[in-house]
């Protein structure tokens, strides 16, 4: 198998593989079906979390190469379960842009919206400090169908309310951007999510059903 990637280029950006953690186990998720890999990347970080430096001296390197539009929180898990590491980066891409390190791009996190949860109290505020704008993973239009869907870990069974409250609360910090998502052929009715995800301030996005690689 290729080495472990804590760093990889996707379309326009780059994108930084935090952690394999996470406390949903998404029906539709492709980091099982795909093996941990991702277009010729292996996402899997065999328990080994990367260091704040660590993901900064990768992301430097591809910085060096090309610039980017945007820098994205996004790999296989759930990058809120570490928090004050992606805090520090984040603050560190937005410090070295400040002084023209690097040309400009956007900083995104991607998340299933669990993040309050599982930090035990508001992070919109610290995340605000860190990245540009927020894409949230709702899933679903009521409880009962994201639980069916995301699969929740216990003591995460009656989350699809911490969800929307994270929105709501990205939503009022004014990030450039929140918006909210769902995926297509799930059960979940895309409008009924657009409409709850535009109560609590977020655009909307139907993402693909992937499947095969």
């Amino acid at each position: 198998m290729n080495e472990r990637t804590i760093v990889y280029r996707f379309k326009n950006g780059l994108y930084i593989n935090l952690t394999n953690r996470c406390p949903n186990l998404c029906t539709f998720c492709i980091k099982t079906k795909w093996h941990m890999q991702f277009d010729g990347h292996n996402l899997d970080l065999g328990g080994r979390e990367p260091s704040a430096q660590e993901v900064l001296e990768e992301l430097d390197k591809e910085l060096q190469k090309a610039p980017v539009q945007e820098v994205v929180f996004c790999g296989y898990g759930e990058c809120t379960m570490r928090l004050p590491v992606l805090l520090e980066i984040g603050r560190a891409l937005k410090a070295a842009q400040t002084v023209g390190k690097y040309p400009p791009f956007q900083i995104r996190l991607n998340t299933n919206g669990l993040g309050n949860l599982i930090n035990k109290h508001n992070i919109a505020p610290e995340l605000k400090t860190a990245v540009d704008s927020v894409c949230v993973s709702l899933n679903a239009e009521t409880e009962d169908l994201w639980r069916k869907l995301v699969c929740p870990a216990p003591g995460y069974e009656n989350g699809f309310q911490a969800v929307l409250d994270f929105i709501r609360a990205c939503a009022n910090e004014h990030f450039d951007r929140v918006t909210a998502s769902c995926v297509e052929n799930t059960g979940a009715n895309p409008q009924a999510v657009q409409q709850l995800a535009a109560q609590y301030g977020a655009k909307f996005n139907e993402r693909e059903y992937l499947d095969e690689p």
